[in-house]
């Protein structure tokens, strides 16, 4: 598989696309008036603490106060002496009210929701992810081989410092014990720092802030399988190739400036990022999909659409559904689309042909770096699905509710029926 990665800054926003085999499978857009807080790391000061749901409010320093579970406010799993899990400490234990704690933003403020945060710190290295309040050693599950992940959760073992955590990234695979205490020392480094200024700063506010989208490109995506990476400056280029020469030489020859007008009309990066915030999306073969958001999950449906196939109703409905399962595999990517989804297939009627579609769909989330579960076909024939959430959804990042209508987006059929919503005058 060709991986080439495009990334153009502007003076107002960063894009990025991931193309495989001349398709677009990812695309990352970071405004200058919207920078992501996600992975942020600030002083907080509790300012509310609410038992009846196990939370507080905890101010950061931002527009509104953050929220904490009960969950994320500790540090250390729950366990008992015989090393099961027990039930959470109340929440008043843990906490209280203008208690000065150390946190990190674990989801981006959602419209009248402030942040979601945890005392649970991650410090992400090229190849480690260090976890400086939570004693821990693990490896990546994207990591297949078997004695490579034997070799690192070693190694993890070998290198974490005392009572702190260390977790091997995917990009850690062949990796050697060099280059992963070389990272190590550098989030110890950085770890340091977070301590000092939580120490002498004397008000709620940020005191670490994650890298910009670009350098999180560098840091997280670009590695050994991909092809080329592609940026629109010498300046971009002259800063990548500094990032890169201290992060991971051996990859800066695949480093390349390169009219980005040209390449995001080649790979259709624009026709692909305005589909991607359509409702319904056209395949190849005439069938589409419709995608509908709500508070709580995504919903999407399957149609025939003007495919009729041409052998009879199994075939054409296994055709679609195959169909299917790889754009909607490729559409969580590229809107990224997280929490819980649900996928209405068409029907099928032979088990053969269910489990036929299901391994597709999963054989394709394999290409997915973020994690998604399967959780099978229902009853109904619905498949339900988790996909971690790691950033914004692209419609969120690019488009806002609109004002008139609060998102419901429809208008009443004729005039009658507008009328009969109005209020009724106080003297009719």
């Amino acid at each position: 598989m060709r991986r080439e990665i495009l990334m153009r800054v502007e003076d107002t926003d960063t894009k990025v696309a991931v193309v495989e085999d001349g398709q677009l499978v990812e695309l990352y857009v970071e405004r200058d008036k919207d920078q992501r807080v996600v992975g942020n790391i600030y002083k907080g000061v509790v300012k509310n603490i609410l038992p009846g749901m196990q939370a507080a409010f905890v101010d950061i320093g931002l527009e509104k106060n953050a929220f904490l579970y009960v969950a994320d406010a500790r540090t250390e799993p729950c366990l008992a002496a015989d090393g099961l899990p027990i039930d959470e400490p109340p929440i008043q234990t843990l906490l209280k009210e203008g208690q000065e704690i150390l946190v990190q933003i674990s989801k981006e403020p959602v419209g009248s929701k402030g942040a979601r945060i945890t005392a649970q710190i991650t410090l992400p290295g090229r190849f480690l992810v260090l976890m400086p309040t939570t004693e821990h050693a693990a490896v990546s599950r994207q990591i297949q081989s078997e004695a490579e992940r034997k070799r690192l959760h070693a190694l993890t073992g070998k290198l974490k410092p005392e009572k702190m955590g260390l977790i091997a990234r995917t990009v850690a695979e062949g990796a050697d014990e060099k280059e992963l205490l070389q990272d190590r020392d550098h989030l110890l480094r950085i770890w340091e720092e977070i301590e000092r200024r939580f120490r002498t700063s004397g008000q709620a506010a940020m005191i670490y802030k994650d890298l910009v989208l670009s350098q999180r490109i560098l840091r997280d995506i670009f590695s050994d399988d991909v092809n080329r990476l592609m940026v629109n400056s010498r300046s971009l280029y002259n800063q990548v190739i500094e990032f890169v020469q201290m992060m991971e030489p051996r990859l800066k020859n695949k480093v390349f400036v390169c009219n980005m007008e040209e390449l995001f009309e080649k790979y259709n990066v624009d026709y692909e990022m305005r589909q991607a915030l359509n409702r319904k999306v056209w395949m190849k073969n005439g069938s589409y999909l419709i995608f509908d958001h709500t508070e709580a999950l995504t919903v999407i449906d399957v149609n025939t659409g003007k495919y009729v196939g041409s052998t009879d109703l199994m075939d054409t409905v296994l055709k679609t559904n195959m169909e299917a399962a790889k754009e909607i595999a490729r559409q969580l990517r590229i809107r990224n689309i997280g929490g819980i989804v649900i996928i209405d297939f068409i029907d099928m009627n032979s088990e053969a042909h269910k489990k036929k579609v299901l391994d597709a769909f999963e054989n394709e989330l394999k290409k997915d770096k973020v994690r998604t579960h399967v959780l099978g076909i229902t009853p109904l024939g619905l498949v339900e699905i988790t996909r971690k959430k790691v950033r914004q959804s692209l419609d969120s990042t690019l488009e806002a509710v609109c004002p008139c209508c609060l998102g419901k987006g429809r208008v009443a059929i004729d005039e009658p029926a507008a009328a009969a919503l109005e209020p009724q005058r106080a003297d009719a």
